[in-house]
């Protein structure tokens, strides 16, 4: 799977893959990857987002 996305460290925007899948009572969380600079991120469906800035 894919994610298009803003990469913070690159400061770009970056097709980011999928680098796990867990399901838990929350829902699916999903770990993201950037192929250029290995940032990663953690979703849990649309409750948790770490890529999210205050």
């Amino acid at each position: 799977m894919e994610l298009d996305q803003y990469c913070p460290q690159c400061e770009a925007e970056h097709t980011f893959w999928l680098a796990a899948s867990t399901e838990l009572h929350l829902g699916t969380k999903t770990k993201w990857r950037c192929p250029e600079c290995n940032y990663g991120f953690v979703k849990i469906d649309d409750t948790v987002d770490t890529s999210a800035t205050a």
